[in-house]
């Protein structure tokens, strides 16, 4: 049994669609994040940041726009993750968009094959820079994930083993914007998703399945957390601005509790959350800090 969260930092939007998320590290430290898990007796043990990068366009290679950098954001976090969880510690990402989320599953699997990866994000990132113009990675972290055609060398080999992950060790949870390729790769390799139309009307509830069955098979137990699965007009946080699509604030952390809960997790990695979006007096991100430091402090890891 854990006794202390490990806090790593990761300051990139290397793969986003523009600066922002990289700001977000600072800003949720800045917002109280530390002493509201310690005020709720979650001993916080603060590893600080990995070098990061912001966002610039690359035009040398628009479609996987940043790559290197992503890959060198990645590769830190995944040493300092791989380096707490060797130590019993459980672990909080703060990204950063979505390819930290690399770094996050390569550094669990240094210590074991027995990962799942409960993916809660609006999209699912299946895409590969053969398939979207776009070249933002963050929507192509999956993808990797699972060594999909097309993906980046350097990017999908950063675990100890290529595909990192298995189709049956990943699961959407709230998706809902799937394009048609992640529809043909989603149903080809079989992948389990909880839909966003259940998970908003039991969010509960359908965290709680996910917990007590599919997840119980790993040893280790990821959560990655896209704030675009948030509605904007509810919470604004997020880098996507997506208005009246998606889940309430408090529908998000009803799902979160359960699966921070589960006797097997050991990381949430946070992304996607650029607080220029918030309220300018810092209240979006207190309020979003607190939130998650409950959820956080009721996880069985602290209990005795």
């Amino acid at each position: 049994m854990s006794e202390r969260l490990v806090i790593i930092g990761a300051p990139s939007s290397a793969g986003a669609y523009a600066p922002g998320q990289e700001k977000a590290p600072a800003a949720l430290r800045a917002s109280g994040l530390l002493q509201f898990l310690s005020a709720r007796g979650v001993t916080v043990d603060d590893l600080g940041d990995v070098a990061g990068f912001r966002w610039r366009a690359d035009k040398v290679t628009p479609r996987a726009m940043n790559a290197t950098a992503a890959s060198m954001v990645a590769k830190a976090t995944a040493e300092r993750v791989a380096s707490a969880l060797a130590a019993d510690a459980a672990v909080l990402v703060l990204g950063g968009d979505c390819t930290v989320e690399l770094g996050t599953v390569a550094g669990a699997l240094r210590g074991t094959q027995s990962v799942g990866l409960v993916y809660i994000d609006l999209d699912t990132d299946l895409n590969t820079p053969e398939i979207t113009q776009d070249g933002a990675l963050d929507w192509m972290g999956v993808a990797h994930m699972l060594g999909v055609e097309g993906t980046v060398p350097q990017l999908a080999a950063l675990g100890p083993r290529v595909p990192m992950l298995r189709p049956d060790q990943v699961l959407f949870f709230a998706n809902d914007n799937v394009e048609p390729f992640e529809r043909q790769v989603i149903d080809a390799l079989g992948i389990t998703e909880v839909r966003l139309a259940e998970v908003a009307a039991h969010p509960s509830s359908a965290a709680q399945a996910v917990a007590t069955g599919w997840a119980r098979q790993f040893e280790r137990l990821l959560v990655h957390l896209d704030l675009d699965v948030l509605d904007f007009v509810d919470m604004p946080l997020a880098e996507n601005n997506r208005r009246n699509v998606g889940l309430r604030f408090e529908q998000l952390m009803a799902a979160v509790r359960p699966l921070l809960c589960a006797p097997n997790w050991a990381a949430l990695t946070v992304c996607e959350l650029n607080p220029d979006h918030g309220e300018i007096d810092g209240s979006t991100l207190r309020t979003f800090a607190g939130a998650m430091a409950d959820a956080l402090a009721a996880s069985s890891r602290w209990q005795s």
